[in-house]
């Protein structure tokens, strides 16, 4: 499809984008470069942020900084607007999430500390950090990228879908406060898109819908933050379905899929315990 080009003069001329080592994270920060927008790349994979960066740079003639650094960490939020002090950054997208799927009390409570700490306090700190130099600019944005998932409770990533729900509440508020003072923000909430992290969760076999293109996925995002939308479900079949079928039924379809899928992995972990033998498999 048609990649949609960001405004350089209302969104740039630099751009922070976490999670960008792959996946939707990545690809927004591809966009945004074609359309001529320098970008900060934010991660925990300095290499892999590396090659990222070098593709845009040798590609679209834009300027990269990567910062690696695990957005999981109390104070991660404010560590990375430090590191873009010196720069006039017009467009933060809040993309970065990790999936972490299970019986919510059988979960390790550290495990779903992390998740709550890199959805909800980073990307608090983030807006608390970049929203006064936005404000102050009169005009840039914020894409806070959530997911269908924060529309509604999932079984099995309970507290997953949770975080998703307080970016989705969070995104929607500031959409109303910061428009009068020029500032846009959208929440993009992805249904199952054709990322890496889909592939980890065992591909796209039983998903009731398709998976996106992670191109279509961001370009819709990007649009509809051109559009000041305060909120865009990507894909048009996510759409009907999100709006056509009522909440509880959503959570049940969600979490039948969801648990088919934790439970091969559960199945597929065990046996290869089973392989490895318990020295190996606790090393």
């Amino acid at each position: 499809m048609a990649i949609t080009r960001i405004d350089a003069r209302r969104f740039g001329p630099w751009a922070l984008v976490t999670g960008a080592s792959s996946g939707i994270g990545a690809e927004l920060a591809r966009q945004l470069a074609e359309s001529g927008i320098h970008v900060v790349l934010a991660a925990r994979s300095r290499d892999a942020l590396a090659v990222v960066g070098g593709e845009l740079s040798e590609r679209y003639g834009v300027q990269q900084r990567v910062v690696a650094i695990d957005l999981a960490t109390e104070g991660a939020g404010r560590t990375l607007a430090e590191a873009c002090a010196d720069l006039d950054v017009g467009l933060v997208a809040c993309n970065a999430g990790v999936a972490s799927p299970g019986e919510l009390l059988l979960q390790a409570e550290d495990e779903l500390l992390r998740c709550v700490r890199l959805k909800v306090a980073t990307n608090l700190e983030l807006v608390r950090a970049f929203g006064p130099r936005l404000v102050q600019r009169g005009r840039g944005g914020l894409l806070l990228v959530s997911s269908m998932g924060g529309l509604q409770g999932v079984p099995f990533v309970a507290n997953n879908a949770a975080t998703e729900a307080y970016v989705l509440s969070l995104g929607e508020g500031l959409h109303h406060e910061l428009a009068p003072q020029g500032v846009f923000v959208t929440v993009l909430m992805p249904g199952p898109t054709d990322t890496p992290a889909l592939a980890r969760m065992g591909g796209a076999a039983d998903m009731p819908i398709a998976p996106m293109a992670v191109d279509r996925c961001v370009a819709e995002g990007l649009a509809a933050l051109a559009a000041n939308r305060a909120t865009h479900v990507a894909g048009r079949a996510n759409r009907w379905m999100s709006a056509l079928l009522p909440r509880r039924a959503a959570t049940v379809l969600m979490g039948r899929t969801v648990g088919r899928r934790f439970a091969a992995g559960a199945v597929a972990a065990e046996r290869a315990r089973a392989v490895l033998g318990a020295g190996e498999g606790s090393a």
